[in-house]
């Protein structure tokens, strides 16, 4: 790793320097373990009294501050720290291996130039893979699925057949693509699987977290929009359509053909009920159950999620209920008793 001056990232990153621009700096750490040599960031308020006592070489923050370090000043400190983080250290490498010979590759697919293909990576009859394209041991490309240019599969990344994997998608380990939906026809007590016969789209940018399972429609096709992020273990149901740029916190769950518009962040754990609509740029805390229709633009909390002012509100008088309680019930004993003496 080539280390930079604090003149040189703050070029790369169109940033200005308040303290000396020859700092030399090789490396990043967090506010509060960050030492000389090394550059770190603050994008949340709460952390500002760690600018003054880092012992950092240098800060990335959004406005003139005290601190002991040098300070990069940047309209967007966290993405200024993404652009330094890479910089300094780059994006994962991948060995230049070729064509495994231990690789299965049906005589009709078609493997694009410049591909890494690892020692037991199948790829079925039909299938298409673009040019460019990681294929890491264990990975399965079903008939007729399609990648475009620059995708990388991690180990044991599944693509079931038909599905359609646009530019530069990522599917990290033991994810899967375009399985079988949870559909079902119950009679008479017995459950009949229903055949599966839509397809998965992922746009170009999508990345699929490790564990995380994205359903083929029923009838339509399961669609997950150009930029959208997928953390570990989240379920996709058959026929969702998720717009572009939204973030999926790892163990969330949306159940089939539900809608969700662009740029939505969906927290930890959150559960959505299917046949709904959420609007665009919708963010739902961690844990919320939403069982409902939401507005373009809406914060919502808890299960069944709400407002997340209203929430908060709520929320507060929780520990105080056993409390409230109490109040009211002697209230009412009270007015028992002066409506009795009255009588």
């Amino acid at each position: 790793m080539q280390p930079k001056t604090l003149a040189e990232l703050a070029r790369h990153v169109g940033g200005r320097i308040i303290g000396h621009p020859d700092t030399l700096i090789s490396s990043a750490a967090t506010l509060e373990n960050a030492r000389s040599g090394q550059i770190t960031f603050l994008s949340n308020t709460k952390y500002i009294p760690l600018v003054k006592t880092t012992q950092a070489g240098a800060v990335i923050v959004g406005q003139e501050m005290e601190s002991a370090a040098d300070l990069l000043i940047a309209e967007d400190p966290y993405y200024a720290f993404m652009q330094v983080v890479v910089l300094l250290y780059g994006h994962r490498k991948h060995e230049p291996i070729g064509m495994s010979p231990q690789a299965h590759i049906a005589p009709s697919a078609h493997i694009g130039q410049h591909c890494h293909i690892h020692p037991f990576v199948t790829v079925g009859p039909e299938a298409v893979i673009g040019n460019g394209c990681i294929l890491y041991p264990g990975v399965f490309i079903g008939a007729a699925a399609k990648l475009g240019d620059d995708c990388i599969l991690y180990p044991n990344a599944v693509v079931y057949e038909a599905c359609l994997l646009g530019d530069r998608v990522i599917l990290q380990a033991n994810a899967t693509v375009g399985q079988d939906g949870f559909g079902y026809a119950t009679h008479k007590g017995v459950h009949h699987k229903i055949p599966q016969i839509g397809r998965v789209i992922l746009e170009d940018d999508v990345e699929i977290g490790s564990g995380s399972a994205i359903e083929r429609g029923t009838l339509d096709d399961t669609v997950i929009g150009k930029g959208t992020k997928i953390g570990d273990t989240v379920t996709i149901g058959h026929g969702t359509r998720i717009g572009p740029y939204c973030l999926l916190v790892p163990q969330a769950g949306i159940a089939g053909s539900a809608t969700l518009g662009h740029h939505c962040v969906l927290g930890g754990q959150v559960g959505v009920i299917g046949h709904i609509k959420i609007g665009n740029m919708v963010r739902i805390g961690a844990q919320a159950g939403v069982i409902g229709d939401v507005p373009d633009g809406m914060e919502i909390v808890g299960s069944p999620a709400i407002d997340s002012n209203k929430a908060r509100r709520s929320y507060a008088l929780i520990e105080y209920l056993p409390e409230l309680r109490r109040s009211i019930k002697d209230i009412e004993r009270r007015l028992r008793a002066m409506e009795k003496a009255e009588s």
